[in-house]
Formats: structure tokens, C-alpha cells, sequence
């Protein structure tokens, strides 16, 4: 299949190493000017996809996020921020990275290359077909990822790929394509620049539109968040005097009865 594979192509600045901080700053920060603009573009079909995840997650189903590199680990790390903000179960969703754990810092030779792995790491979480799946590869070739995307597409599952190359192999295997383009990286073929900054705001975009819409959101507030510090129980108490309308020691002390500011403020009603 022959596609132009974007990210691959030259930088449109160049001697990098000629130029001063100041100057590299200032051209890394005009590319990165262009990212939110590209991610403007893919709305509609974000907005597919948030739709369908809250379609599933409202008779239990999971996100499952499958990458390699920058793309597994931005992953993750999303994955990992939906139970402290948004107090939800680790389980519901969950990062796969190529390689395994020790690749979230540490690169793993050939992993990314493995078909067949995805779904084996998806299999020890008993995926199901009322579950999401999103590929992230800003390549979209990466097979780790499209191994993963036809395996869970042969089970019935709704897929999703986050790429920035436009018809790319992931962009036509997947029910979603998301496909931002966000041109040329700085240093030619970094995508863990351009690329990586598109798929961060795609990743924020789709989970925590996902948890407003199932109610993990009320207002404006995290209701939900764990109270795992000092900060984030202030913070908590602090929603709960707004939303009653009472005291900060009172709110603190009803909030910590409660475990959570949705807790307390139900039971202050």
C-alpha cells in the first residue's frame, strides 16, 4: 500500500545544530503551534468514538489504550491518571505498551515488531466484546498495535486508532480512524514531539469527555477524585462548602465521613 508517511518526511527548518536556544525554542514552539489546529480537525470523529466508549462503559465494558514507544506510554499514562481524578477502578481502563512494564522506561528490542503479543496482553485482562479498543501509533505500521486491532476486530470489538499519518495501515484497519496531521517534526522523524503532543490532547480529550458523560463529573468538579493528599482533600472540602453552602470545617469534617465531595455533598442534601 503506498500512502505519504508524513512523519517520516523532512523538517521544515534546517541546521538545526547552527542555531542558539533562543532560536530553537522559538521554532519548536511555532511547530507546536500548529497541533491544537490538527487536533480541531479530528473532533468528529473523537466525538464517534466518546459516544461509543460510553455506550459500553454504561453496561460495564473497558478502554483498552495498545501502543509502542511515546505511544504506549502516553497511553499509559492516561490510563493511570482515570482512578486518582476521576475515582474510577483501575480496571476500566487500562495501557498496554510493547514489551511489557519495563518499556514504560526502557526501550525493549523488537518488541513493537510482535503481532501477536497485543492480544495476548489484552487476553490476560478477559477482554471482551463490550470493551474499546484504541491503537496509538503516530507510524500507523507499528505491528505490535495492528496485530492488536485485527485480533480485537476478529472478537467483536469496537476499535479506534489514533495515527498522524493519514491512510496509514491503522487508519484503515480500525471502525475509528483518527487521523491527525500534524505535518513534519522538528527533528525530522521524532515523533514524540508533534506527533506525541497530538496524541496527549487526543488522549485528554477522549478520556475525560468519557467520564463526564458518564457522570464521574458533576458541574465542573472532580466529585469523584481520590483524597489522596493534603492538597486534594482541601480542594475536596472546599467543593463541598460551595456546593452546601456551609463552613470549611464543616464540609472537611463531612467530607472526610464520606470518602468522597459526591458522598459528602449527597449526604449534606
Amino acid at each position: 500500500m503506498e500512502y505519504t508517511k508524513i512523519t517520516e518526511t523532512p523538517s521544515n527548518h534546517n541546521d538545526l545544530e547552527k542555531m542558539d536556544s533562543l532560536s530553537l525554542l522559538r521554532k519548536i514552539n511555532e511547530e507546536d503551534q500548529k497541533v491544537a489546529d490538527a487536533v480541531a480537525e479530528v473532533i468528529p470523529q473523537i466525538s464517534k468514538l466518546v459516544d461509543g466508549l460510553a455506550e459500553r462503559f454504561e453496561k460495564g465494558g473497558r478502554l483498552f489504550y495498545i501502543g509502542a514507544g511515546t505511544s504506549g506510554r502516553l497511553g499509559i499514562l492516561d490510563a493511570s491518571e482515570i482512578p486518582p481524578t476521576f475515582g474510577m477502578p483501575h480496571s476500566r481502563v487500562i495501557g498496554l505498551i510493547a514489551g511489557g512494564d519495563t518499556a514504560i522506561r526502557k526501550a525493549v528490542e523488537n518488541a513493537e515488531d510482535d503481532r501477536v503479543q497485543a492480544w495476548k496482553d489484552m487476553m490476560e485482562h478477559h477482554i471482551t466484546d463490550n470493551d474499546v479498543v484504541v491503537g496509538i501509533a503516530a507510524s500507523g505500521t507499528t505491528p505490535y498495535v495492528l496485530g492488536g486491532i485485527a485480533d480485537a476486530k476478529k472478537h467483536g470489538v469496537l476499535t479506534a486508532g489514533i495515527t498522524n499519518n493519514p491512510g496509514s495501515p491503522l487508519a484503515l484497519a480500525v471502525d475509528i480512524p483518527i487521523e491527525i496531521n500534524v505535518g513534519p517534526e522538528f527533528v525530522t522523524g521524532s515523533t514524540r514531539m508533534k506527533s506525541g503532543t497530538s496524541q496527549k490532547l487526543a488522549l485528554n480529550m477522549i478520556s475525560t469527555a468519557l467520564m463526564i458523560r458518564i457522570g464521574r463529573v458533576k458541574g465542573n468538579k472532580m466529585v469523584n477524585m481520590q483524597l489522596s493528599n493534603s492538597k486534594l482533600v482541601d480542594r475536596g472540602a472546599r467543593y463541598v462548602s460551595e456546593g452546601l453552602g456551609i463552613d470549611y470545617a464543616e464540609a472537611e469534617k463531612l467530607l472526610k465521613k464520606h470518602g468522597s465531595v459526591k458522598a459528602a455533598i449527597d449526604a449534606g442534601r
